[in-house]
């Protein structure tokens, strides 16, 4: 049977139901899928294995976007996240974008930069000159971090310098180690490889190494989305699609010349791209300070996304940031549900996780202006959290629904007017 995430009506299923449909749609088998019936995915047992001082396990919400096309292949994406609207706003951009042939996705290299603070030196140029002549020994002596990856394809590919002439540690040399980690994020790697260096740079450079760490402004380590989506697919019943469209890139407009509509931007595309790692194991930390750090790289802090109609009437969206993600090692590989997770989607590296994840980011993006482009941020938002509300009121299972969408009616959602529904009082005005 051929696979699609094209899959209607899911999310009127119930959850039994759902976890059949992912089965029969994926390549997930039953017995990974039944960790979803293990909240959290995660025993105790397990848990005291991957952090100190466990007490338990915290779990999120892990939901399934659906109607995803990334390059040609259909994709079932798992987010794991607490804010109502990201997965069904996920799910709905892609639903459009498959009439414009889904998202195409691509990655650089899995090159990281790892960072060597070298002080007290009295001629820093001298000391680069130095390290350049002995460049081919560093690399080598890098590469014994980790054999395996060297044998898989990956390893140290070359020294960078940067130096600071004024800092308030006095001159100053970075020595960057830029090291292909293949599919892992490579995190450990590349902190053991720097380590390994340490001494022969204090020696060759007759300075005093300091920071040994890598750093998470992965810039060599890029992943881009993109998409075309005819107007006609955004037309609504009293708006047609080119108005639709337009209003989108004027939205992005703002984004893309006043940081403080950037960071709010920027802020949706990462609703959905921290939402795949997290369901994955990988490091959303690291992969929001990257992100911020890229967008804040030019003159000012912008967007990270590019929205634009076209001379074909068409709405084009780009999204380009550092993403570095694995999948082996860490978390990733401990967690039984971040594998599970990963087998839902067929990934078979980290760079196609990446490019999973960048078009979720783009689609997530895509969501939120055309929500701000048309009946604002709150309506379709503030529907969904109606039964967070309700159940902050006191609801209990079937009364969350009917309450949530007595507020939605009354179109007034806050804890208050739950609680009068609740207690079977005649609504009355908000004071």
């Amino acid at each position: 049977m051929s696979r699609s995430s094209r899959l209607p009506g899911f999310y009127r299923l119930s959850r039994t139901e759902r976890i059949e449909k992912l089965i029969e749609a994926s390549a997930l088998d039953p017995d990974q899928a039944s960790l979803f019936d293990l909240p959290g995915g995660l025993s105790y047992e397990q848990a005291e294995h991957m952090i100190e001082n466990v007490v338990g396990t915290f779990a999120l919400p892990l939901g399934i976007a659906t109607n995803f096309v990334i390059n040609g292949r259909e994709v079932l994406i798992p987010m794991a996240v607490e804010e109502p609207s990201i997965v069904a706003g996920a799910s709905y951009m892609a639903k459009l974008a498959r009439q414009g042939g889904g998202f195409e996705a691509s990655t650089t290299e899995p090159e990281m930069i790892g960072q060597i603070q070298v002080l007290d030196l009295s001629d820093p140029h001298a000391a680069v000159e130095s390290l350049t002549t002995r460049r081919s020994e560093l690399l080598e002596i890098a590469n014994t971090a980790d054999p395996l990856l060297v044998e898989l394809g990956g390893g140290a590919r070359e020294l960078e310098f940067r130096i600071f002439e004024d800092t308030p540690a006095g001159p100053m040399l970075v020595v960057h180690l830029i090291f292909d980690t293949r599919d892992a994020m490579g995190a450990n790697a590349i902190n053991t490889a720097l380590e390994r260096m340490g001494p022969d740079i204090e020696r060759l450079t007759a300075g005093r190494v300091h920071l040994r760490i890598l750093s998470n402004l992965a810039d060599r380590r890029l992943a881009r989305a993109t998409c075309r989506i005819p107007a006609d697919a955004f037309a609504a019943e009293d708006t047609d699609g080119e108005t639709i469209i337009r209003g989108v890139a004027e939205a992005w407009a703002f984004a893309a010349v006043d940081p403080y509509r950037a960071a709010t931007h920027n802020k949706g595309i990462m609703n959905g791209i921290d939402a795949v790692a997290v369901a994955t194991g990988n490091d959303w930390r690291a992969i929001e300070a990257g992100a911020h750090a890229y967008a804040a790289r030019g003159d000012r802090y912008t967007a990270l996304s590019r929205w634009q109609v076209n001379d074909d009437s068409q709405l084009e969206g780009s999204l380009e940031l550092p993403l570095a993600v694995g999948t082996v090692g860490g978390a990733t590989r401990v967690h039984p549900l971040a594998q599970a997770n990963l087998r839902l989607m067929d990934i078979s590296s980290a760079r196609e996780l990446a490019e999973i994840i960048a078009a979720v980011g783009l689609a997530q993006n895509l969501a939120a202006l055309r929500a701000l482009a048309t009946e604002g941020i709150q309506r379709g938002h503030m529907a969904l959290h109606a039964r967070q509300v309700a159940i902050t009121a006191g609801a209990q299972a079937g009364d969350i629904d009917r309450i949530a969408q007595l507020m939605v009616a009354a179109d007034r959602i806050n804890v208050a007017f739950a609680r009068q529904l609740l207690g079977g009082h005649e609504p009355t005005e908000d004071r």
